[in-house]
């Protein structure tokens, strides 16, 4: 009868494990993902920041043009820096099969992603100021 209720613990105790190691591997594939399509995302402003920082240019030369100019080249260098941070840390075999990171590169991507919608943020803003000024 122990032997029964030691062997049933068991079970449980693994199923309990098994589930969440896939809980977990599906978080870090999910994660992965979100972190990739933020970055597709903002890729394709970066045309949008160059056609802006050509326009304030061409416009009055004014403070307000400069810093909005500014602010956008500082998203644009800010894009390519995490670019190659991130390239850094994780291989193209991490990024497709983000379920085998280890617990090192789960809790890099953690920091990359929450480096990602910071930078989102900032590409935003600086488009959104520099957008206001050509339109006035």
């Amino acid at each position: 009868m122990m032997k029964k209720i030691q062997t049933i613990i068991m079970l449980l105790t693994l199923a309990i494990c098994t589930s969440c190691k896939k809980d977990n591997t599906v978080d870090t594939a999910s994660k992965m993902e979100k972190v990739i399509s933020t970055h597709d995302a903002l890729m394709t402003k970066m045309s949008v920041i160059g056609t802006l920082i050509s326009k304030l240019n061409k416009s009055s030369d004014s403070i307000k043009n400069q810093t909005a100019v500014n602010e956008l080249k500082a998203s644009h260098e800010a894009m390519m820096t995490w670019m190659q941070g991130f390239g850094e840390r994780f291989s193209y075999d991490d990024i497709t099969n983000a379920q085998t990171l280890s617990i090192e590169k789960q809790q890099w991507l953690q920091e990359e992603e929450e480096k990602v919608n910071a930078l989102k943020r900032k590409m935003e803003q600086s488009i959104k100021k520099a957008k206001q000024i050509i339109v006035h």
